[in-house]
């Protein structure tokens, strides 16, 4: 028999950040804040007061400790990811939190966050909904524009710069870069609102979201001497350029190698990458990311992608308090999308299937807090299931290029194409 779970109340109220909290998130903060020297611009701002809607970019997790700074003394409820709220629900309630599951349409988060503008409170909001692999910004959801119009309030951006270069997404070791820089920005009034058209909206936002922190270090000549600065970067560049092949790439210390054919790169001090021998494919590392993308759209456009059936561990999250060991399976990810099923551990059947036009991107984890392997994980609105396939002939990075590639092209083939950047 199915086991059932409590299930985390999605519905519950928004919480106005406690009182006595909201000097102690500043000061958590500051250390983190003062180490970095974070220098933030703000234009346009001098007049706006809440209530607003904050857009910010997603790199890492010091970019709630800035968005902290931006916006203090004003309260602020923040959209969180579930996984976020593990063991501490109270708390991130208390602070202001608003759970999510991620990539889902969520009607009653609209709701949530109309009551955060009725209380004249900031809306706080990621609509990248994941961090940036490679320091570069991830597709947004075009219905961004529609809901800034229905939120009627200032719309403003937080775009922070240096965090994944910090701290990236595949190696979270923080290597002190400072001083890092963030610009907080008015791009809309309500006034403005009124008379723009949704597409003008989304291209506002759009722009103001263009980063690319690879660059940024370049630019701004900053050295980073950790030695072990490329260590994990194979999880994002998963195929080799010079033989082509997929799935054995690795990385030690300040090194990126193919198990296959043996080239190596090295990562610089600024960033760049640098042939031992023969020629350098791509030295920025965004575009080996993007190389990699354009394989893969060859794939979608042949109908050829498929992931092949990968045995998989499954975790489900019902609330916050747990995951919970669902039991083992397959995994397919192929030109009809997600199809996950198998045999929980108290011998029930589970499945749950993600058809293209269902979703535009996925979350993927690499080393899932450093003992659990790399994983993508599927949202339901009542469940989220972290997926662990075994081996290593995939790459759950490939899975979530071909996710939007896969998006993109059902849009396109059903005469409404998606336009560059959005989703």
């Amino acid at each position: 028999m199915r086991r059932e779970f409590t299930r985390f109340d999605m519905a519950a109220p928004p919480v106005r950040t406690k009182w006595y909290l909201r000097p102690l998130t500043i000061l958590i903060s500051l250390p983190d804040l003062l180490r970095h020297k974070v220098r933030l611009k703000k234009t346009g701002m001098d007049e706006i007061r809440p209530p607003y809607l904050l857009l910010c970019n997603h790199n890492a997790f010091f970019d709630f400790k800035v968005a902290t700074k931006a916006i203090f003394p004003d309260r602020a409820n923040y959209v969180v990811a579930i996984d976020g709220f593990i063991g501490r629900e109270k708390l991130l309630r208390d602070v202001g939190c608003i759970c999510k599951r991620k990539f889902t349409n969520d009607i009653t988060l609209i709701r949530q966050l109309q009551k955060t503008i009725k209380n004249g409170d900031i809306i706080v909001l990621y609509p990248e909904a994941r961090y940036s692999l490679c320091g570069t910004t991830a597709v947004l959801p075009e219905s961004l524009g529609k809901f800034c119009r229905l939120l009627k309030v200032p719309v403003v951006s937080l775009i922070c710069h240096g965090h994944h270069v910090n701290s990236p997404f595949w190696n979270l070791h923080d290597r002190g870069v400072a001083p890092t820089e963030a610009e907080m920005t008015l791009l809309f009034t309500p006034e403005q609102l009124k008379t723009a058209s949704i597409d003008d909206i989304n291209q506002k936002i759009l722009d103001a979201f263009q980063y690319d922190d690879f660059n940024w270090q370049k630019e701004k000549g900053i050295h980073i001497t950790y030695k072990k600065r490329a260590e994990g970067l194979h999880k994002v560049l998963y195929q080799c350029p010079s033989c082509k092949t997929e799935f054995r790439m690795a990385s030690k210390n300040d090194t990126l190698y193919c198990r296959s054919c043996g080239k190596k790169w090295v990562m610089t001090e600024l960033g760049e990458l640098e042939a031992e021998s023969g020629d350098t494919e791509f030295s920025h590392i965004p575009d080996w990311y993007e190389w990699e993308r354009t394989n893969v759209r060859k794939e979608v456009e042949d109908g050829v992608y498929s992931s092949g059936s990968l045995a998989v561990t499954v975790d489900s999250l019902p609330n916050a308090k747990q995951f919970i060991r669902l039991g083992e399976g397959t995994l397919i990810h192929d030109m009809n999308g997600f199809h996950v099923k198998g045999t929980a551990v108290d011998g029930d059947f589970f499945e749950m299937e993600k058809p293209v036009p269902s979703l535009y991107s996925c979350h993927i984890e690499y080393d899932y807090l450093g003992k659990h392997g790399d994983c993508v994980d599927l949202n339901t609105l009542t469940d989220t299931w972290y997926i662990y396939p075994h081996g290593e002939d995939f790459s759950v990075t490939k899975m979530a290029l071909a996710t939007e590639e896969l998006f993109f092209a059902y849009r396109k083939s059903i005469g409404k194409p998606c336009k560059p950047g959005l989703a």
